[in-house]
């Protein structure tokens, strides 16, 4: 079995980052090209992570072979194959396909023609810095030295990016499930997000209103024979329905673009407004299915609270759930079970994992300070791997290189997806997450694992250009070359600035970089201010606002339910009884036609003359009244009495209906 630990794992990464990028991005409606090279980006490098333990525990132990050995000669291909793959999508590919999905253009080529402008300088840059190792190449041809600057300029950067995103997230991390096990402050926070975001839903409304507006004025100027409405049927499939159904019946397409002299956008200007509907609607998009969500967790916390004092221990909700209850919600997760996690356990155990996760922090900060010295061994990371070595305990080689690099990989991959620079960059989850910033993501995934391995090799002692042992490399090791080429960053940089976290986590810990940004105007939730305390009203009277609205709804469908249930078998009775009875009335009408038609047929002659005359006769009587008192035998006065008759008749007859009706 060997190499199978290495093909489980690579399965088990594959459908790992696929889960990733589901959550934030947007299978249906994103390019397939931005999907597939964020997914390949975040999929090397989570195997990376994974496969690099595999390694360590491969060489620790060369003698013991267990069911998970992987055979010499795989692995350096397969760093080799990942490491190189990985850096041509950080620095060449996705740069690239970065401004191709940004673009607004309408063609590919004018897409390609787009991301080549923006990414001249980026291009060139690099061109600068081929031509330099060119010339550096020339005074020492020594390619493999070459291939180590490029490699530790990389690293170089990469670290540098490291250490600040490390340092945030190894306080911030046990920090926040602190917060989250106590209700109050979470439910507080909450308020203040609700006010901010309600701005942020109002300002991309605004936005969407007044590109829309935009598009409509060119929509109504281009007419269907112009050479430019490709272009606007382009825009305007990109548009929310709504206004497509608006914009659709406003359109004369009988009106030619000949016929009124006006003046026509360019195709620049085109593009630009395709570029920014896209961006309009995709944040009006986000901030909608923000709001509801943020509506969701407040309702729940507000409920927490609420239920925190109940005597049955037994968890209510204010709504109903939109969803119909499952086998677990109805067997297992109980409401009895939901009011013990949610009112008693899930505090304990947010606190319990917050202090875990605290002493990992100072592990880590302790080791970052103490990696270099080799004798005594400070690190402690190192201590434990020796000790397993001792004893020839794979599993727990392999159990503590994992859950170490986990944790690290964790602290700085957090912080890429929590972190936000305005709104170009901002990775949202349930699918909101634009193409721009998935990229990014990407790309900086890239840039950060390599060296994020390599301080981890560095935390065990199983580099030796830190700790200037001679120990058998790891195979990662091997591809990364040697950094004592060059001996100042070796020597220097790589042991002295990772001691500069211990600053990072004490600014990150008093929060200084939320001062900071709140001091410049942005917003950021400060218990002891008096705009925080403003926003937090405001975001309380908000979310009362919404539970008035929501309530109002559900009582509407209950009522509705209920009437339905209570009249809804008369109903259907009283529909089938009138479908019935008129089914009866028809076949009666019908019958009588018939029996109609027949007595007619039977008792008429009409191929006789004398049967016409007896018929004319019939139809020339008089009706004799049987109402007078005297018959006449004047015609005169017979038609004068006719007409009294027929005035009396007529009283007698309604006479006769009245004491019909007593």
């Amino acid at each position: 079995m060997s190499g199978a630990a290495l093909g489980i794992e690579i399965v088990v990464v594959f459908f790992l980052a696929l889960f990733l990028l589901h959550r934030y991005g947007d299978f249906k409606k994103q390019q397939r090209m931005v999907l597939f090279g964020t997914l390949l980006a975040w999929y090397l490098c989570f195997l990376i992570v994974f496969i690099l333990p595999l390694d360590v525990s491969t060489v620790r132990l060369a003698c013991y072979k267990p069911w998970s050995y992987i055979p010499n000669g795989i692995m350096p291909v397969f760093w080799r194959v990942v490491y190189w793959t990985s850096q041509c999508l950080t620095w060449l590919l996705l740069p690239f396909m970065q401004s191709y999905a940004r673009s607004g253009g309408f063609s590919i080529t004018g897409k390609i023609k787009t991301a080549l402008i923006e990414n001249a300088i980026y291009y060139g840059t690099y061109l600068f810095i081929f031509g330099s190792l060119l010339i550096y190449v020339a005074v020492h041809p020594q390619w493999y030295e070459l291939q180590t600057i490029g490699i530790t300029a990389a690293n170089t950067w990469g670290l540098f990016l490291l250490v600040l995103l490390m340092g945030y997230g190894l306080v911030e991390i046990p920090r926040s499930y602190w917060e989250a096990s106590r209700q109050g402050h979470l439910l507080i926070k909450t308020y203040f997000k609700a006010a901010k975001l309600m701005t942020e839903k109002a300002d991309a409304e605004e936005n969407l209103e007044d590109v829309m507006e935009e598009v409509r004025k060119v929509n109504e100027s281009i007419k269907y024979n112009h050479p430019f409405r490709k272009y606007i049927d382009t825009i305007l499939r990109k548009c929310p329905v709504e206004y497509q159904e608006k914009m659709g019946r406003n359109v004369d397409d009988y009106e030619d673009f000949d016929d009124k002299q006006n003046t026509y956008p360019s195709e620049r200007s085109l593009v630009k407004l395709h570029k920014q509907v896209i961006y309009a609607v995709q944040r009006h998009n986000r901030t909608r299915v923000q709001w509801q969500i943020l509506l969701d967790q407040a309702f729940h916390l507000e409920d927490v609270a609420k239920n925190e004092t109940s005597s049955s221990r037994q968890f209510v909700h204010s709504f109903a759930p939109t969803e119909p209850p499952n086998w677990f919600s109805r067997y297992i997760y109980t409401p009895t079970v939901e009011w013990y996690w949610e009112c008693l356990l899930k505090q304990w155990f947010y606190r319990v994992l917050s202090v875990v996760l605290s002493l990992f922090s100072v592990a880590v900060v302790w080791s970052e300070c103490t990696f270099f010295s080799t004798r005594p061994v400070l690190s402690l990371f190192a201590v434990f791997i020796q000790l397993a070595e001792r004893d020839y305990n794979y599993l727990y080689i392999e159990m503590a290189c994992f859950i170490t690099i986990f944790f690290l990989c964790t602290c700085v991959y957090s912080t890429v997806f929590r972190i936000r620079v305005f709104n170009y960059y901002y990775l949202a989850s349930h699918h909101q997450t634009d193409a721009y910033s998935l990229q990014f993501s990407g790309m900086l995934f890239c840039r950060l694992t390599p060296p994020l391995c390599l301080n981890f090799l560095g935390l065990i002692h199983m580099d030796s250009a830190i700790s200037h042992q001679a120990k058998e490399q790891t195979a990662y090791t091997s591809i990364m070359g040697s950094m004592r080429v060059l001996s100042f960053i070796a020597n220097g940089f790589y042991i002295y600035y990772p001691m500069l976290i211990v600053i990072l986590c004490i600014a990150t810990y008093f929060s200084l970089g939320t001062r900071c940004l709140n001091l410049l105007g942005f917003q950021q939730f400060m218990g002891d201010n008096e705009l925080t305390s403003d926003l937090i009203d405001e975001g309380r009277e908000l979310l009362r606002r919404e539970r008035r609205k929501r309530q109002r709804i559900e009582d509407g469908e209950n009522r509705r339910r209920e009437w339905r249930e209570r009249y809804g078998q008369r109903d259907e009775a009283a529909a089938r009884n009138r479908a019935s009875i008129s089914e009866m009335k028809e076949t009666n009408y019908a019958e009588t036609l018939n029996s109609n038609t027949n007595r007619q047929a039977k008792y008429s002659r009409s191929g006789s003359q004398s049967g016409r005359d007896c018929i004319e006769l019939l139809q020339d009587a008089e009706p004799l009244d049987f109402n007078s008192e005297t018959i006449t035998e004047d015609p005169l006065e017979s038609t004068t009495n006719r007409h009294a008759g027929g005035r009396y008749l007529s009283m007698s007859s309604s006479q006769s209906r009245i004491f019909d009706d007593v």
